[in-house]
């Protein structure tokens, strides 16, 4: 059987501030270690045994080298960002020379004017939000007047949110077609979101027809290179959409944790997928966004719990690596993303136990650690740390 790689993005799980974190204003940040301050305890020990806590300044219990499974490291985000997109691309060996443009007190004038010129309406909003806040402040004139709602965060996207019932879901996404034609140049952002809602004043919330329009990657990616080798990629949550659907073959676009936890159980059962990367929302999505730590938490054990079923699942020659794309903790004043390391798990039936990986000079290394495992050939930039696990 062909290897493979279970890559595994927990969204917004960070574990440190990076050194360049005050130029985003994100002193002091540390999503994982924040939450075990704040909460006492996480009832974690699976990821535990892969090594979580022995990372380099992890704020989490630490083990004995004798009883960790896995090996364990951080890295460091390159791209000048803390975006979904580029910490995706970074992760898949794209580095962006220029990060993304983020707005967060709101879109200029002229980019509003042409917007609504183009879609034929007024809008409301128009600033950094909370997006189930913003729906619930602006939800009833949305509903009187049928302007839909823009607004931004830290993160490089353009929002539009829509009651179901006023502006049908498949004309809020043409809406979203029109943003992302006029979000470009000089403009440039990673995505733009259509945020689908219902309900009634007061306790409007969003549906799961969430839309996200994304750019087709600015540079070739590891997952390009599988394609071109014949290698069979396969995404799972939001992953097809953040790589505008180049080198991501086929998909299962969950839209929670749950889902996305059986859909990475059913692909590697299925053995038929050479590389299953997965990204699970709602560590994010839920609760970062949202300062809940506690919610956080349980999502953190949630996972946990599941994670014995995905490694009994594994093949020997299989390689799960568990990561992030950028930080978003909960305990912070703002409700932003968090400009932070990530974590770096890995794990192989075949391989070295506690091997502690370091500090990697970018989110690119793993990138090039899957192509490495699957394709047998180099992948640039980045540095594979598939060496480091082996036992010859």
């Amino acid at each position: 059987m062909d290897k493979r790689v279970i890559l595994i993005v927990l969204d917004g799980v960070g574990i440190g501030a990076l050194p360049d974190a005050a130029e985003f204003g994100d002193t002091g940040a540390h999503t994982l270690g924040n939450i075990y301050k704040a909460r006492g305890e996480l009832n974690i020990p699976n990821l535990y045994s892969l090594g979580l806590g022995n990372i380099e300044n992890s704020g989490l219990p630490k083990l004995l080298e004798s009883e960790i499974i896995g090996c364990y490291g951080r890295a460091i985000e390159v791209t000048k960002a803390k975006d979904t997109t580029s910490g995706h691309w970074e992760l898949m060996s794209l580095i962006m020379e220029k990060p993304f443009r983020t707005y967060p007190n709101g879109f200029p004038k002229e980019v509003m004017e042409a917007f609504e010129q183009r879609i034929g309406r007024g809008t409301l909003g128009n600033y950094a939000a909370s997006g189930t806040e913003i729906i619930n402040v602006l939800g009833d004139e949305h509903v009187a007047t049928g302007k839909p709602i823009v607004y931004t965060s830290a993160d490089s996207v353009f929002q539009v949110a829509a009651h179901e019932d006023v502006i049908p879901v498949e004309e809020l996404y043409r809406i979203c077609e029109a943003a992302r034609e006029i979000m470009m140049g000089d403009n440039l952002i990673g995505r733009v979101i259509a945020r689908p809602f219902t309900g009634t004043s007061g306790a409007y919330v969003r549906t799961e027809r969430r839309k996200d329009f994304s750019l087709k990657p600015l540079g070739r990616t590891a997952l390009d290179g599988m394609v071109v080798q014949g290698y069979d990629t396969f995404g799972i949550g939001k992953v097809r959409d953040i790589f505008a659907h180049r080198g991501v073959m086929r998909e299962d676009h969950t839209t929670n944790n749950h889902d996305g936890i059986e859909a990475i159980i059913r692909m590697i059962k299925g053995a038929d997928r050479h590389m299953i990367f997965a990204n699970l929302v709602d560590f994010d999505s839920l609760y970062g966004h949202r300062n809940d730590v506690e919610g956080f938490a349980k999502a953190l054990e949630y996972f946990d719990s599941r994670l014995p079923e995905i490694m009994g699942a594994l093949y020997p020659e299989d390689l799960l690596i568990i990561t992030a794309d950028h930080g978003c903790d909960p305990t912070h004043p703002s409700t932003d993303h968090t400009r932070e390391y990530i974590p770096l798990l890995a794990y192989c039936k075949t391989m070295k136990k506690g091997v502690d990986l370091g500090t990697r000079s970018s989110f690119a290394d793993v990138g090039v650690t899957c192509f490495a495992h699957i394709c047998n050939k180099k992948w640039s930039p980045g540095v594979s740390f598939l060496d480091e696990m082996k036992n010859e």
